[in-house]
Protein backbone atom coordinates (compact mmCIF):
# COMPACT_ATOMS: atom_id res chain seq x y z
CA UNK A 1 0.00 0.00 0.00
CA UNK A 2 1.14 3.60 -0.82
CA UNK A 3 -0.29 6.64 1.16
CA UNK A 4 0.38 9.48 -1.13
CA UNK A 5 0.67 12.85 0.60
CA UNK A 6 0.74 16.43 0.13
CA UNK A 7 0.52 19.20 2.71
CA UNK A 8 0.44 23.04 2.95
CA UNK A 9 2.43 24.71 5.35
CA UNK A 10 3.18 28.41 7.38
CA UNK A 11 6.90 28.45 5.96
CA UNK A 12 9.76 25.69 4.99
CA UNK A 13 11.39 25.03 8.21
CA UNK A 14 10.04 21.76 9.46
CA UNK A 15 11.68 22.45 12.98
CA UNK A 16 9.83 26.02 13.59
CA UNK A 17 6.77 26.11 10.91
CA UNK A 18 3.30 24.31 11.17
CA UNK A 19 1.46 21.87 9.00
CA UNK A 20 -1.69 23.87 7.66
CA UNK A 21 -3.53 21.55 5.09
CA UNK A 22 -2.92 17.85 4.92
CA UNK A 23 -4.14 15.70 2.30
CA UNK A 24 -3.87 11.94 2.26
CA UNK A 25 -4.94 9.25 -0.53
CA UNK A 26 -4.12 5.57 -0.28
CA UNK A 27 -3.57 3.46 -3.13
CA UNK A 28 -3.23 -0.18 -3.78
CA UNK A 29 -0.80 -0.24 -6.65
CA UNK A 30 -3.73 -0.13 -8.79
CA UNK A 31 -6.71 2.85 -7.45
CA UNK A 32 -6.98 4.72 -4.70
CA UNK A 33 -8.90 2.95 -1.95
CA UNK A 34 -9.52 5.57 0.45
CA UNK A 35 -8.83 9.43 0.56
CA UNK A 36 -8.70 12.47 3.43
CA UNK A 37 -8.23 15.79 3.49
CA UNK A 38 -8.49 18.49 5.87
CA UNK A 39 -7.31 22.08 7.21
CA UNK A 40 -4.87 22.37 10.09
CA UNK A 41 -4.87 25.13 12.66
CA UNK A 42 -1.72 25.70 13.43
CA UNK A 43 -1.85 27.51 16.17
CA UNK A 44 0.49 30.39 14.72
CA UNK A 45 -0.65 33.11 12.31
CA UNK A 46 -0.01 32.18 8.58
CA UNK A 47 2.46 34.91 6.76
CA UNK A 48 0.49 36.91 4.10
CA UNK A 49 2.99 35.80 1.66
CA UNK A 50 2.23 31.79 2.53
CA UNK A 51 -1.62 33.13 2.14
CA UNK A 52 -1.33 34.63 -1.13
CA UNK A 53 0.37 31.18 -2.34
CA UNK A 54 -1.98 28.85 -1.62
CA UNK A 55 -5.16 30.90 -0.48
CA UNK A 56 -5.19 29.37 2.77
CA UNK A 57 -5.61 32.39 5.42
CA UNK A 58 -5.59 32.77 9.37
CA UNK A 59 -9.52 32.85 9.08
CA UNK A 60 -9.89 29.51 7.23
CA UNK A 61 -8.05 27.88 9.57
CA UNK A 62 -9.58 29.63 13.23
CA UNK A 63 -11.78 26.12 13.72
CA UNK A 64 -10.06 23.70 11.99
CA UNK A 65 -8.67 21.20 14.14
CA UNK A 66 -5.18 20.92 15.74
CA UNK A 67 -2.72 18.30 14.80
CA UNK A 68 -3.25 16.50 17.89
CA UNK A 69 -6.78 16.15 17.13
CA UNK A 70 -6.16 14.56 13.55
CA UNK A 71 -3.05 12.34 14.40
CA UNK A 72 -4.80 8.98 15.31
CA UNK A 73 -6.45 9.47 11.90
CA UNK A 74 -3.08 10.20 9.93
CA UNK A 75 -1.17 7.17 12.18
CA UNK A 76 -4.02 4.53 10.58
CA UNK A 77 -4.26 5.55 7.34
CA UNK A 78 -0.26 5.43 6.83
CA UNK A 79 -0.11 2.16 9.40
CA UNK A 80 1.56 -0.47 6.98
CA UNK A 81 1.83 1.67 3.64
CA UNK A 82 4.54 3.52 2.29
CA UNK A 83 4.78 7.31 2.58
CA UNK A 84 5.04 9.01 -0.84
CA UNK A 85 5.17 12.58 -1.77
CA UNK A 86 6.90 14.84 -4.39
CA UNK A 87 9.80 15.74 -2.83
CA UNK A 88 9.11 13.43 0.24
CA UNK A 89 11.55 14.59 2.84
CA UNK A 90 9.72 18.04 2.78
CA UNK A 91 6.34 16.40 3.81
CA UNK A 92 7.55 13.78 5.63
CA UNK A 93 10.12 15.69 7.88
CA UNK A 94 7.42 18.31 8.57
CA UNK A 95 4.90 15.31 9.70
CA UNK A 96 7.37 13.59 12.06
CA UNK A 97 8.48 16.64 13.64
CA UNK A 98 4.26 17.62 14.38
CA UNK A 99 4.21 13.89 15.90
CA UNK A 100 7.31 14.21 17.72
CA UNK A 101 5.87 17.20 19.53
CA UNK A 102 3.19 15.40 20.68
CA UNK A 103 5.78 12.38 21.79
CA UNK A 104 5.04 9.89 19.30
CA UNK A 105 7.93 8.60 17.02
CA UNK A 106 6.41 8.34 13.65
CA UNK A 107 8.59 6.04 11.47
CA UNK A 108 7.40 5.32 7.84
CA UNK A 109 9.39 4.11 4.68
CA UNK A 110 9.18 6.64 2.10
CA UNK A 111 8.97 6.83 -1.87
CA UNK A 112 10.33 10.16 -3.57
CA UNK A 113 8.51 10.45 -6.75
CA UNK A 114 10.97 13.59 -7.57
CA UNK A 115 13.67 10.99 -7.96
CA UNK A 116 11.71 7.98 -9.34
CA UNK A 117 10.63 10.70 -12.47
CA UNK A 118 14.38 12.02 -12.67
CA UNK A 119 14.69 7.70 -13.08
CA UNK A 120 11.80 7.07 -15.30
CA UNK A 121 11.32 10.07 -17.08
CA UNK A 122 14.86 11.56 -17.82
CA UNK A 123 15.79 14.51 -19.69
CA UNK A 124 13.20 17.05 -18.64
CA UNK A 125 14.33 20.25 -17.54
CA UNK A 126 12.45 20.97 -14.58
CA UNK A 127 10.73 18.08 -11.95
CA UNK A 128 8.90 20.34 -10.31
CA UNK A 129 5.55 19.00 -9.38
CA UNK A 130 4.08 21.96 -11.66
CA UNK A 131 6.17 21.52 -14.96
CA UNK A 132 6.37 17.88 -14.79
CA UNK A 133 2.21 17.88 -15.01
CA UNK A 134 2.26 20.18 -17.28
CA UNK A 135 4.51 18.28 -19.80
CA UNK A 136 3.11 15.16 -18.90
CA UNK A 137 -0.71 16.57 -19.65
CA UNK A 138 -1.51 15.60 -16.06
CA UNK A 139 -4.30 18.60 -15.16
CA UNK A 140 -3.92 20.04 -11.86
CA UNK A 141 -7.06 21.43 -9.85
CA UNK A 142 -6.40 23.85 -6.43
CA UNK A 143 -2.87 23.88 -7.36
CA UNK A 144 -0.42 24.67 -4.23
CA UNK A 145 -4.13 23.46 -1.89
CA UNK A 146 -2.81 19.68 -0.29
CA UNK A 147 -5.50 17.65 -2.14
CA UNK A 148 -5.07 19.78 -5.47
CA UNK A 149 -1.21 18.62 -5.50
CA UNK A 150 -1.78 15.22 -3.93
CA UNK A 151 -4.25 14.05 -6.50
CA UNK A 152 -2.17 15.39 -9.17
CA UNK A 153 0.81 13.39 -6.99
CA UNK A 154 -1.21 10.44 -7.61
CA UNK A 155 -1.50 10.39 -11.26
CA UNK A 156 2.41 10.95 -11.77
CA UNK A 157 2.28 7.71 -9.69
CA UNK A 158 0.02 6.29 -11.69
CA UNK A 159 2.27 7.01 -14.61
CA UNK A 160 5.48 5.94 -13.09
CA UNK A 161 3.76 2.21 -12.32
CA UNK A 162 3.27 1.93 -15.64
CA UNK A 163 6.91 2.38 -16.97
CA UNK A 164 7.69 -0.05 -13.86
CA UNK A 165 4.94 -2.46 -13.43
CA UNK A 166 7.11 -4.37 -10.59
CA UNK A 167 5.97 -1.43 -8.17
CA UNK A 168 8.59 0.12 -5.82
CA UNK A 169 8.28 -2.48 -2.62
CA UNK A 170 11.86 -4.07 -3.55
CA UNK A 171 14.75 -2.08 -4.24
CA UNK A 172 14.01 0.25 -6.79
CA UNK A 173 16.42 2.95 -6.96
CA UNK A 174 14.72 5.94 -5.83
CA UNK A 175 12.65 4.50 -3.20
CA UNK A 176 13.40 3.96 0.80
CA UNK A 177 14.41 -0.02 -0.01
CA UNK A 178 18.55 0.01 -0.18
CA UNK A 179 17.74 -3.25 1.28
CA UNK A 180 19.33 -5.49 -1.05
CA UNK A 181 22.51 -5.03 0.18
CA UNK A 182 21.28 -7.14 3.27
CA UNK A 183 21.04 -10.66 3.29
CA UNK A 184 17.11 -11.85 2.81
CA UNK A 185 16.99 -13.63 6.47
CA UNK A 186 17.39 -9.80 7.54
CA UNK A 187 13.39 -9.00 7.66
CA UNK A 188 11.93 -6.08 7.01
CA UNK A 189 9.93 -5.99 10.69
CA UNK A 190 13.91 -6.07 11.88
CA UNK A 191 14.78 -2.72 10.54
CA UNK A 192 11.59 -1.35 10.68
CA UNK A 193 11.91 -1.69 14.65
CA UNK A 194 15.06 0.14 14.47
CA UNK A 195 14.43 3.57 17.05
CA UNK A 196 14.88 6.77 15.59
CA UNK A 197 17.38 7.36 18.52
CA UNK A 198 20.82 8.07 19.68
CA UNK A 199 22.91 5.10 20.22
CA UNK A 200 24.80 1.79 19.35
CA UNK A 201 24.11 -1.16 16.73
CA UNK A 202 25.28 -4.32 15.77
CA UNK A 203 25.73 -6.64 12.76
CA UNK A 204 25.97 -9.97 13.19
CA UNK A 205 26.61 -12.94 10.90
CA UNK A 206 24.90 -16.26 10.26
CA UNK A 207 27.49 -17.87 13.37
CA UNK A 208 26.31 -14.85 15.53
CA UNK A 209 29.52 -13.34 15.65
CA UNK A 210 29.66 -9.34 15.85
CA UNK A 211 31.01 -7.96 12.54
CA UNK A 212 30.29 -4.50 12.71
CA UNK A 213 29.89 -1.92 15.56
CA UNK A 214 28.34 1.97 14.97
CA UNK A 215 26.83 5.04 16.42
CA UNK A 216 24.53 7.61 15.30
CA UNK A 217 22.10 9.89 16.93
CA UNK A 218 19.58 8.17 14.48
CA UNK A 219 19.70 4.20 14.83
CA UNK A 220 17.69 3.47 12.17
CA UNK A 221 18.58 6.44 9.42
CA UNK A 222 21.77 4.95 10.12
CA UNK A 223 21.69 1.57 9.90
CA UNK A 224 19.60 1.85 6.57
CA UNK A 225 22.02 4.70 5.29
CA UNK A 226 24.66 1.33 5.22
CA UNK A 227 22.61 -0.41 2.66
CA UNK A 228 21.42 2.62 0.22
CA UNK A 229 21.03 2.98 -3.20
CA UNK A 230 24.92 4.60 -3.33
CA UNK A 231 26.73 1.10 -2.10
CA UNK A 232 30.44 0.75 -1.85
CA UNK A 233 31.72 -2.52 -2.31
CA UNK A 234 32.47 -2.88 1.54
CA UNK A 235 28.56 -1.96 2.11
CA UNK A 236 28.05 -5.19 -0.52
CA UNK A 237 30.16 -7.51 1.18
CA UNK A 238 29.24 -6.47 4.83
CA UNK A 239 25.46 -6.87 3.97
CA UNK A 240 25.79 -10.13 2.71
CA UNK A 241 27.12 -11.25 5.95
CA UNK A 242 24.36 -9.45 7.87
CA UNK A 243 21.68 -12.06 9.44
CA UNK A 244 20.77 -10.11 12.15
CA UNK A 245 20.78 -6.40 13.63
CA UNK A 246 20.67 -5.63 17.40
CA UNK A 247 20.83 -1.97 18.68
CA UNK A 248 21.43 -0.25 22.29
CA UNK A 249 19.78 3.07 22.88
CA UNK A 250 22.40 5.23 24.54
CA UNK A 251 20.08 9.14 24.86
CA UNK A 252 23.46 11.01 24.34
CA UNK A 253 25.77 11.33 21.67
CA UNK A 254 28.49 10.90 23.24
CA UNK A 255 27.69 8.00 25.40
CA UNK A 256 27.18 6.46 22.08
CA UNK A 257 30.72 7.57 21.11
CA UNK A 258 32.05 6.20 24.11
CA UNK A 259 30.47 2.77 24.20
CA UNK A 260 31.00 2.46 20.30
CA UNK A 261 34.61 2.77 21.28
CA UNK A 262 34.77 0.65 23.89
CA UNK A 263 32.96 -2.73 22.13
CA UNK A 264 34.97 -2.12 18.89
CA UNK A 265 38.08 -2.75 21.26
CA UNK A 266 36.41 -5.60 22.83
CA UNK A 267 34.73 -7.37 19.61
CA UNK A 268 37.45 -6.30 17.02
CA UNK A 269 34.66 -6.95 14.65
CA UNK A 270 35.71 -7.48 10.85
CA UNK A 271 34.21 -4.39 9.29
CA UNK A 272 35.73 -2.04 11.88
CA UNK A 273 39.31 -2.29 10.94
CA UNK A 274 40.01 1.27 11.04
CA UNK A 275 38.62 2.06 13.86
CA UNK A 276 40.05 -0.91 15.97
CA UNK A 277 43.14 1.08 15.66
CA UNK A 278 41.97 4.53 16.76
CA UNK A 279 38.87 6.90 16.31
CA UNK A 280 42.03 9.70 16.39
CA UNK A 281 44.54 10.16 13.29
CA UNK A 282 45.74 13.54 14.58
CA UNK A 283 47.14 14.97 17.55
CA UNK A 284 48.00 18.88 18.99
CA UNK A 285 51.33 17.72 20.51
CA UNK A 286 53.67 20.53 22.51
CA UNK A 287 57.59 21.06 22.66
CA UNK A 288 60.05 23.63 24.27
CA UNK A 289 62.17 24.54 21.37
CA UNK A 290 65.78 25.91 21.76
CA UNK A 291 65.18 29.19 22.70
CA UNK A 292 62.69 28.15 25.84
CA UNK A 293 59.48 29.14 23.69
CA UNK A 294 56.73 25.99 24.36
CA UNK A 295 55.49 24.72 20.59
CA UNK A 296 52.65 23.44 19.34
CA UNK A 297 52.16 21.14 16.42
CA UNK A 298 49.40 19.02 14.49
CA UNK A 299 50.72 15.85 14.10
CA UNK A 300 50.19 12.22 13.28
CA UNK A 301 49.23 10.28 16.23
CA UNK A 302 52.12 6.85 15.36
CA UNK A 303 54.68 8.59 17.47
CA UNK A 304 53.31 7.02 20.89
CA UNK A 305 53.39 10.35 22.88
CA UNK A 306 49.97 11.70 24.22
CA UNK A 307 48.49 14.27 22.66
CA UNK A 308 46.48 17.65 24.22
CA UNK A 309 43.94 17.00 22.00
CA UNK A 310 43.14 14.68 18.99
CA UNK A 311 40.90 15.34 15.27
CA UNK A 312 40.00 12.88 12.91
CA UNK A 313 41.76 14.81 10.26
CA UNK A 314 44.83 17.24 9.93
CA UNK A 315 42.54 20.07 8.39
CA UNK A 316 40.53 19.42 11.91
CA UNK A 317 43.15 20.48 14.07
CA UNK A 318 44.31 22.77 12.03
CA UNK A 319 41.50 24.71 12.17
CA UNK A 320 41.53 23.95 15.86
CA UNK A 321 44.65 25.51 16.17
CA UNK A 322 44.32 28.57 14.60
CA UNK A 323 41.38 29.49 17.37
CA UNK A 324 43.53 28.58 19.74
CA UNK A 325 45.90 30.82 18.44
CA UNK A 326 44.01 33.64 17.81
CA UNK A 327 42.20 33.35 21.15
CA UNK A 328 45.58 33.45 23.27
CA UNK A 329 47.43 35.42 21.12
CA UNK A 330 49.85 32.80 20.33
CA UNK A 331 52.37 32.89 17.47
CA UNK A 332 51.86 30.80 13.82
CA UNK A 333 55.39 30.45 13.53
CA UNK A 334 55.42 28.65 17.03
CA UNK A 335 52.47 26.84 16.22
CA UNK A 336 53.70 25.56 13.46
CA UNK A 337 50.88 27.29 11.29
CA UNK A 338 53.41 29.44 9.13
CA UNK A 339 56.79 28.86 8.74
CA UNK A 340 58.97 31.88 7.80
CA UNK A 341 62.77 33.25 9.11
CA UNK A 342 61.31 36.88 10.47
CA UNK A 343 58.01 38.09 12.02
CA UNK A 344 54.65 35.81 11.61
CA UNK A 345 51.45 37.54 9.95
CA UNK A 346 50.06 37.58 13.25
CA UNK A 347 52.71 40.05 14.59
CA UNK A 348 52.12 42.48 11.62
CA UNK A 349 48.74 43.13 12.55
CA UNK A 350 49.35 43.33 16.29
CA UNK A 351 47.86 39.30 17.11
CA UNK A 352 51.47 37.85 17.98
CA UNK A 353 53.55 40.01 20.60
CA UNK A 354 56.41 38.84 19.04
CA UNK A 355 58.02 35.53 20.47
CA UNK A 356 58.89 34.78 17.27
CA UNK A 357 61.53 37.56 16.69
CA UNK A 358 62.27 36.85 20.56
CA UNK A 359 60.94 40.16 21.86
CA UNK A 360 58.43 38.64 24.35
CA UNK A 361 60.14 37.10 26.93
CA UNK A 362 59.49 32.87 26.86
CA UNK A 363 58.05 33.26 30.62
CA UNK A 364 55.42 35.31 29.51
CA UNK A 365 54.75 33.64 25.92
CA UNK A 366 54.60 29.98 27.99
CA UNK A 367 52.11 30.99 30.34
CA UNK A 368 49.76 31.91 27.61
CA UNK A 369 50.66 28.19 26.08
CA UNK A 370 49.80 26.46 28.85
CA UNK A 371 47.25 28.42 29.57
CA UNK A 372 45.83 27.13 25.75
CA UNK A 373 46.99 23.55 26.39
CA UNK A 374 44.55 23.37 29.70
CA UNK A 375 41.86 24.91 27.77
CA UNK A 376 41.94 22.26 25.11
CA UNK A 377 42.89 19.04 26.92
CA UNK A 378 40.74 17.02 29.75
CA UNK A 379 39.86 19.05 32.92
CA UNK A 380 42.61 18.42 35.69
CA UNK A 381 40.21 19.25 38.31
CA UNK A 382 37.16 17.34 39.50
CA UNK A 383 34.06 17.59 38.04
CA UNK A 384 30.87 15.92 36.85
CA UNK A 385 29.76 15.64 33.25
CA UNK A 386 26.37 15.40 32.67
CA UNK A 387 24.12 14.92 29.63
CA UNK A 388 20.92 14.11 28.45
CA UNK A 389 19.41 9.98 29.21
CA UNK A 390 18.00 7.58 27.22
CA UNK A 391 14.41 9.00 28.94
CA UNK A 392 12.91 11.57 30.95
CA UNK A 393 14.75 12.99 33.40
CA UNK A 394 17.76 10.50 33.08
CA UNK A 395 21.12 11.72 32.60
CA UNK A 396 23.86 10.43 31.66
CA UNK A 397 27.33 11.08 33.51
CA UNK A 398 30.80 11.35 33.72
CA UNK A 399 33.00 11.10 36.60
CA UNK A 400 36.37 13.13 35.54
CA UNK A 401 38.93 12.80 38.87
CA UNK A 402 42.53 14.24 38.60
CA UNK A 403 42.13 14.37 35.02
CA UNK A 404 41.22 10.68 34.78
CA UNK A 405 37.69 9.16 33.83
CA UNK A 406 36.75 7.58 37.24
CA UNK A 407 32.90 6.77 36.64
CA UNK A 408 30.18 7.09 34.58
CA UNK A 409 27.07 5.41 33.75
CA UNK A 410 23.01 6.72 33.98
CA UNK A 411 20.82 8.30 37.04
CA UNK A 412 17.33 9.29 37.68
CA UNK A 413 16.39 12.38 39.13
CA UNK A 414 16.41 11.11 43.01
CA UNK A 415 20.18 9.69 42.35
CA UNK A 416 21.29 13.13 41.57
CA UNK A 417 19.31 14.90 44.25
CA UNK A 418 23.20 15.18 46.31
CA UNK A 419 25.33 14.51 43.22
CA UNK A 420 28.94 13.30 45.38
CA UNK A 421 31.61 10.95 44.14
CA UNK A 422 30.92 8.89 47.45
CA UNK A 423 26.87 9.12 46.14
CA UNK A 424 27.88 8.42 42.72
CA UNK A 425 29.65 5.61 42.97
CA UNK A 426 26.91 3.39 44.39
CA UNK A 427 25.16 3.96 40.87
CA UNK A 428 28.09 4.31 38.42
CA UNK A 429 30.03 1.86 36.52
CA UNK A 430 33.76 2.19 36.98
CA UNK A 431 34.32 3.86 33.50
CA UNK A 432 37.01 2.57 30.68
CA UNK A 433 40.05 5.01 31.21
CA UNK A 434 41.93 4.58 27.77
CA UNK A 435 43.01 7.36 25.59
CA UNK A 436 40.09 7.14 23.00
CA UNK A 437 37.70 8.01 26.05
CA UNK A 438 39.88 10.63 26.97
CA UNK A 439 39.79 12.30 23.57
CA UNK A 440 36.07 11.65 23.39
CA UNK A 441 35.02 13.48 26.56
CA UNK A 442 37.39 16.35 26.47
CA UNK A 443 36.60 16.96 22.79
CA UNK A 444 32.97 17.33 24.13
CA UNK A 445 33.65 19.45 27.31
CA UNK A 446 35.73 21.80 24.73
CA UNK A 447 33.02 22.25 22.44
CA UNK A 448 30.38 22.37 25.02
CA UNK A 449 28.42 19.63 23.28
CA UNK A 450 27.04 18.38 26.99
CA UNK A 451 24.44 19.72 29.08
CA UNK A 452 26.96 20.94 31.72
CA UNK A 453 29.92 20.12 33.48
CA UNK A 454 29.97 20.85 37.50
CA UNK A 455 32.95 20.99 39.52
CA UNK A 456 33.55 19.29 42.99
Amino acid sequence: MYAIIDIETTGGNPYRDKITEIAVFVHDGNQVVKQYSTLVNPERRIPPFISRMTGITDEMVARAPRFYEIAKDLVELTRDAVFVAHNVSFDYNFVRNEFKSLGYDFTRNNICTVKLSRKLIPGKTSYSLGRLCQDLHIGIDNRHRAAGDALATVKLFELLLQKHPEGFLNGFPGTFNGRTAMHSSVSAEILDNLPSKAGVYYFFNEKDDIIYVGKSKNIRQRVMSHFSAARSQKALEMGGQVRRVDFEETGSELAALLLESEEIKRHQPLFNRRQRRSFFNYGLYSFTDQEGYRNLKIDNTNSGQIPVASFSNREMGRDFLFRLVEKHQLCQNLSGLFSTSGACFQYAVKQCRGACLGLEPPQSYNLRVEQAIASASMPAQNVIVVDKGRNYGEKFLILIEGGKLSAMGYAEPGQMQAMTPGNLAEVLKTANDDRDARLIVSSFIRNKRVEKVIPF
